[in-house]
């Protein structure tokens, strides 16, 4: 794996990509690849599993917890989870430092400190997901894989607070933003300035580019789906008309051509998992001169 290592100076430049000065330990860099790695994982048996279902043969429609609770009772399934889940914590640790560092020059702005703090969330979300399957992997744990019901007993509590219906229909807005982001993201396709492709031919660096789009277009749309839910249930004080990722593709697959679309976000959830490998092998990281 080659190193990404580049030398500190006041703002690192990258294609048309300005990366902040703010420098991280060079061991985040090793965790932060470890951790892209098993989400590529993640991502890339969620979409398999609903394909299955959308060619009808089998599979099922799971969010990141369910897909890994297939694992657990396959061969040496408990030591593939136990693995994902420190790589996961490389990927925590990693969200936690784009946050603090600002390692994606994001500034102090309100604009920039929204995004670290999203930065941040998602590291708190993935570190949950971390410690389940530790637990899975450590015998501890159910491996039921939670599905929807425990989103669904989170939004009861938040709404039991005060405003909390107001809360949960923020929470359904931020959702959208994140689909938004996504979808601009893809649209953009500017995370290939983040990449080292020196390596590839322009032909792959094409290839690259298409699927990490369709990748993140697919995620927009599961994305765009969920914070939906999280409205209607904001709107209808219901807390169980809150879904995840398994909701929101079983969504799909019941509407008109249904599993064409169904198979369309399926296979965009591989290609979103492509994207996750391509970040774990080539993205640059601002850290520490090794030296």
């Amino acid at each position: 794996m080659a190193s990404a290592t580049q030398p500190t100076t006041a703002t690192q430049q990258f294609g048309n990509f300005k990366m902040h000065a703010g420098t991280i330990p060079q061991w985040v860099e090793y965790f932060a690849r470890f951790g892209y790695a098993a989400k590529a994982v993640i991502y890339g048996l969620i979409g398999v599993l609903a394909i299955q279902v959308a060619i009808g043969n089998g599979g099922s429609l799971e969010g990141s917890q369910g897909a890994l609770s297939t694992i657990r009772d396959e061969p040496f399934g408990r030591a593939v989870l136990g693995v994902l889940a420190i790589a996961l914590l490389g990927y925590v640790a990693w969200r936690w430092m784009q946050a603090l560092y600002d390692t994606e020059g994001q500034g102090n702005d309100a604009k920039g400190m929204v995004k670290r703090i999203g930065y941040a969330v998602s590291g708190v979300i993935y570190a949950a997901l971390a410690f389940w399957a530790g637990s899975v992997a450590a015998g501890m744990g159910s491996s039921s894989g939670g599905g929807d019901s425990s989103k669904q007993s989170l939004t009861a509590k938040l709404m039991s607070m005060p405003f909390g219906v107001w809360l949960v229909g923020l929470v359904g807005l931020i959702i959208i933003g994140v689909a938004i982001m996504h979808a601009r993201r893809a649209y953009t396709a500017k995370f290939m300035q983040r990449y080292n492709l020196s390596e590839l031919s322009a032909k792959a660096r094409h290839y690259l580019m298409r699927v990490g789009q369709f990748g993140l277009a697919a995620r927009a749309v599961t994305f765009a789906i969920i914070g939906g839910f999280v409205i209607i249930a904001a709107i209808r004080t219901d807390p169980s008309q809150v879904k995840g990722l398994g909701g929101a593709l079983e969504t799909l697959r019941q509407q008109a051509y249904g599993p064409w679309l169904l198979g369309i976000v399926a296979a965009g959830m591989i290609a979103y998992a492509v994207y996750c490998a391509a970040n774990s092998r080539y993205r640059y990281f601002n850290i520490e001169s090794a030296g």
